[in-house]
């Protein structure tokens, strides 16, 4: 077999598979349907913690759950995976956006830094806002 012949048929064999992989759904990104997906996905890696509050942002791709006792989970989607994290005061720092029902937030964990978080309505946005920045005026005050 020449080499252009086998060269083609190993592209043509990619190229299949990646259209496979495509359309059948393995490119589709992850999002949370509702907050009770977000609580079985968190307890899945998490199976000891209790939830008090579960928050959607807009677009569905991230959930935060108020944990009590100064921590806060996070379920986040990479792809069609889902991050899991628990962030304490000394892990995050936030700020505000020009937007009402919009926050930045910035974690010291390495494999991911956060974002930026739109929730639907303003109260969810200010809620979580109000309560990160407790928690880390609360450490600068230490």
């Amino acid at each position: 077999m020449s080499l252009p012949v086998l060269v083609a048929i190993v592209v043509l064999g990619i190229a299949l598979s990646v259209a496979a992989v495509h359309f059948t759904g393995g490119s589709k990104p992850a999002t949370l349907t509702d907050p009770d997906q977000a609580l079985h996905r968190f307890a899945e890696d998490f199976p000891d913690e209790m939830v008090a509050t579960v928050r959607l942002t807009a677009d569905a791709k991230t959930a935060f759950l108020d944990l009590g006792r100064g921590r806060t989970g996070i379920v986040h989607s990479i792809g069609d995976c889902f991050l899991t994290r628990i962030v304490m005061a000394a892990d995050v720092s936030v700020s505000r956006s020009e937007e009402t029902n919009t926050i930045q937030l910035r974690l010291t964990d390495f494999t991911w830094k956060g974002g930026l978080f739109r929730f639907a309505n303003a109260g969810d946005a200010q809620a979580l806002l109000k309560a990160l920045e407790a928690r880390h005026a609360a450490r600068e005050a230490v």
